[in-house]
């Protein structure tokens, strides 16, 4: 047990309830935990869970119509036997603790960043509030802790705006941020959820060494239990507004009490082994209130079954080839707008596609996964090279051909919530490329096709009236899917379709683009940053970087066998 003289913080019996038009949303509801000096105590579970308003309540930052109801924070200063609740503090006092003795990491740094201020300016901004530092010395104070965050050339990133960086650039500008106060709580909200495997792994080691550096208690809060087993000393599970485990690092992975917290591990995709069907939460846990559900058994797939697969697959001629693609955007121009150099997004591409495959594309942000999928449905112009779907040419197709095309080849994006219209039904928009295609005998027809996708997909009927906010991330895209699916294609591009959704959420969808290739035949292009997930789901994987093809070849050879450098730093990113 830790002495109490050791706690910084304690929460106990926090309540934040939103006051809706439905009634209370009891999004916090009575949870308390103590969180020791030093330590890096992490916080897990689904989104909705009360994850990220548990730490707005810390920040004081709830936004309306939420407030806390009940309960105390209690932080500790230097001196053990005095505490400070920080509930009670009137706003203005409040101010001098968020940001100097508390400090906070949001999930998504673009939104978090002033797009019309500097970099450097906000840092600057944050350090003069709570230091003496001003003018020359305040800008060499930020310059130091650019390069303390490991940025390469930071003289570049103190001018430059946040649109012009990376996203994993960003999130260091966020570290630096919200440590140089040295703060004696750093509150970690999601700060990897979108990131790549190696930027992810990049922050993660940042984090604990400035932690070891400066002796913070860290919060850090993800969805993901491969994450917290990297860096966190003890966890918080929470799921509908409650902790329903907590215990250190270890015994949650070795012997998990609560059956939310089992279905959270199982949920992830196993590295060493193949399964036909990944777990869920819901196979482990129905409720407070519900028999609990008897656990699945795994079925693995054995590797000689996988090998006979790809040999039939192999056999047949391929659905898709595509031959020495080029997709170039113009980088700098001369005076007179001519091109001076070019970014090669896709430089010189050559792979074919089998009827009935996964092909798993993997590689970071930027490396041209994303311009190479949109390049085969012409989404993107190519520069040069050839694609032909089932013998025909997707590159010299007019564009009626096209048309005819793009309803055998459709593409899932990344992000359901830019995806959909906000001021359409999803139900409207599953119809909408029926009636582009001539899908379907009347409205009725079409409106009971629509409902039957809804199903498939595992949406209700009823969904068809509802408008996408009114559905959750991993809903929104089961609906994008069957958008997709409204057409009947024959190939699907599924460009980075689970990249933001929850572990448990991620394995729904895995679940249900499996069964629906076996369903209908669907042959995909799986598009991801995460190889533990392209490994699931793939027969053949390529390897993608700086755009071209640095690796390829069956999708256990590919993770148990890598031949390049590149690939082997991929997996070792992995957080096991």
């Amino acid at each position: 047990m830790s002495n109490p003289k050791d706690k910084v913080l304690s929460v106990d019996g926090l309540r934040t309830y939103f006051n809706t038009d439905n009634g209370f949303v009891k999004a916090v509801d009575g949870i308390s935990f103590d969180l020791i000096r030093g330590e890096t105590l992490g916080i897990v579970g689904e989104s909705g869970s009360g994850k990220s308003i548990t730490a707005l309540s810390l920040m004081r930052l709830v936004p309306a119509p939420g407030e806390i109801v009940e309960g105390r924070i209690l932080f500790f200063p230097a001196d053990p036997d005095q505490s400070v609740d920080l509930v009670a503090l009137p706003e203005a006092r409040m101010r001098t603790f968020r940001g100097k003795r508390l400090s906070m990491i949001f999930q998504e740094p673009m939104s978090s960043l002033n797009p019309l201020l500097r970099c450097g300016e906000q840092i600057a901004e944050n350090l003069g509030m709570h230091t003496a530092g001003s003018g020359k010395d305040l800008r060499e104070e930020v310059i130091g802790w650019l390069r303390k965050v490991q940025l390469s050339d930071p003289e570049r990133i103190y001018r430059s705006y946040p649109h012009q960086l990376s996203g994993g650039q960003k999130q260091r500008v966020m570290i630096a941020m919200a440590m140089c106060t040295h703060p004696d709580i750093l509150i970690a909200d999601e700060p990897t959820t979108a990131l790549d495997v190696t930027v992810q792994k990049a922050i993660l080691e940042l984090i604990a060494s400035l932690q070891q550096e400066m002796g913070t208690a860290v919060i850090f809060i993800t969805h993901d239990l491969g994450v917290i087993g990297q860096i966190a000393d003890r966890s918080l599970v929470m799921h509908r507004g409650q902790i329903v485990e907590q215990g250190s690092v270890q015994q949650l992975f070795e012997n998990p009490q609560h059956p939310y917290t089992k279905g959270l591990l199982a949920c992830r995709p196993p590295l060493d082994y193949r399964l036909t069907r990944l777990p869920v939460v819901a196979d482990f846990w129905a409720g407070e209130d519900a028999e609990p559900p008897v656990p699945p058994q795994l079925e693995k797939i054995d590797r000689t079954a996988t090998r006979q697969r790809l040999e039939e697959l192999e056999a047949q001629s391929p659905l898709l080839e595509v031959r020495n693609l080029k997709t170039w955007f113009t980088g700098t121009t001369s005076f007179w707008g001519q091109p001076r150099s070019y970014v090669k997004a896709v430089d010189d591409v050559s792979f074919v596609v089998y009827p009935g495959e996964t092909l798993g594309l993997v590689g970071e942000s930027g490396c041209g996964k994303t311009t190479l999928g949109r390049s085969i449905l012409r989404l993107e112009e190519p520069s040069a090279g050839r694609v032909d779907f089932n013998g025909q040419s997707v590159t010299d197709a007019d564009e009626r051909e096209l048309k005819a095309l793009r309803k055998e080849i459709q593409i899932i994006f990344q992000d359901p919530y830019a995806s959909l219209n906000p001021r359409m039904m999803v139900g409207a928009a599953i119809i909408e490329p029926m009636l582009v295609y001539g899908i379907g005998e009347n409205e009725k027809d079409r409106k009971d096709r629509t409902r039957q996708l809804l199903e498939q997909v595992g949406l209700l009927p009823e969904h068809f009236h509802r408008y996408p906010h009114e559905f959750s991330g991993g809903q929104r895209q089961r609906v994008c899917i069957a958008r997709a699916l409204a057409v009947n294609p024959r190939f699907i591009v599924c460009d980075e379709a689970v990249s933001a959704l929850d572990v448990s959420v991620q394995a729904q969808v895995l679940n249900l683009l499996q069964s629906l290739r076996e369903q209908h035949g669907l042959t995909y292009i799986f598009i991801s940053h995460d190889l533990s997930v392209v490994k699931f789901m793939s027969d053949r994987i390529l390897v993608m970087k700086d755009g071209k093809i640095v690796e390829s070849g069956p999708a256990d050879e590919i993770y148990f066998h890598p031949q390049a450098d590149y690939t082997r730093e991929l997996i070792a990113a992995i957080p096991k």
